[in-house]
């Protein structure tokens, strides 16, 4: 008769070889589908982070990475319908400035491929992972909820990011290599890139954020300094710039028609831009095509 200690050695094992089958099999699908080129004419390209996938929003758009987490209600989208553009949407949630330029996220190559010397349009909303400015939002919010996530994000999260190491000048200076790279593969497009939105209030913290008052100030402060050196990086490359924290100011999480969402209650992502918000972004981007004030 099989011994107790043999059987559950063998259960182990089968289980174990499971596990390995799977993540095998999981690490080829997200290398199959890193290495697929992009589909349609690259009239316009969206380039950056999950401000720009529309993480959360809509459904995913079939074929592309599971991690990108592409929506079809992200402003890309969005703005494609409205101006009726053939939309290349090369956007990742979680990359950052150098994955944009360089690649390297999860198999993914530089996501300014896409470009050629045909395109129109180009957007890049992008920064925010280079100096964990929504990744410490999250988890500052998460690791207070009172659920086990929250105690497991507790466990492995010990604070905001010192600020003497969010290295904003190399922000500055990736997206500044980036958006002239931008321009000699695609010298014929109008390039516009947007600032992150406005996600925190002005002045205090309301109970949707799940943060303190003292880490609100500080992260706001973050987000100011971020869409500072994104307006100066636009401008020293040469290209539009559409500032959102000025565009949609009155639209924080805390207000009574917020763009992005807070943490409790999220229909979404948190701290991530709603549907309206994407929308808006969308307007933004058509507003300045045709001329008109993105200013307010």
């Amino acid at each position: 008769m099989m011994s107790i200690l043999r059987w559950t050695a063998i259960v182990i094992g089968g289980l174990a070889s499971l596990i390995i089958v799977a993540g095998v099999v999981g690490v080829g699908v997200l290398y199959l589908q890193a290495r697929q080129k992009p589909e349609g004419r690259p009239q316009y390209v969206a380039l950056g982070s999950s401000f720009a996938a529309g993480i959360g929003l809509g459904t995913r758009v079939k074929g592309t990475p599971i991690v990108c987490q592409r929506s079809d209600s992200g402003y890309p989208a969005q703005l494609a319908r409205l101006r009726r553009l053939e939309l290349v949407d090369m956007t990742c949630s979680g990359a950052t400035t150098t994955h944009v330029r360089d690649g390297g996220q999860v198999f993914l190559g530089p996501q300014i491929d896409a470009l050629d010397q045909q395109t129109e349009l180009v957007t890049l909303s992008v920064g925010g992972n280079d100096i964990s400015y929504v990744g410490d939002l999250a988890l500052g919010a998460g690791s207070r909820s009172k659920s086990v996530t929250g105690w497991f994000m507790g466990r492995i999260w010990s604070g905001p990011r010192a600020e003497e190491d969010r290295d904003y000048a190399k922000v500055h200076d990736d997206l500044v290599s980036t958006l002239r790279e931008i321009r000699r593969r695609a010298p014929r497009a109008r390039i516009v890139v947007l600032t992150y939105p406005q996600i925190l209030p002005p002045g205090d913290a309301c109970a949707s954020l799940q943060l303190p008052q003292a880490e609100v100030d500080a992260m706001r402060e973050v987000g100011d300094r971020l869409a500072a050196i994104t307006r100066q990086a636009g401008a020293d490359a040469g290209v539009d710039v559409i500032d959102m924290q000025v565009y949609g100011a009155a639209h924080h999480a805390c207000s009574a028609e917020p763009w992005v969402n807070g943490w409790v209650d999220a229909k979404n992502t948190p701290y991530h831009p709603t549907l309206e918000g994407a929308r808006s972004m969308a307007q933004a981007v058509s507003d300045l095509l045709d001329g008109k004030s993105t200013s307010s």
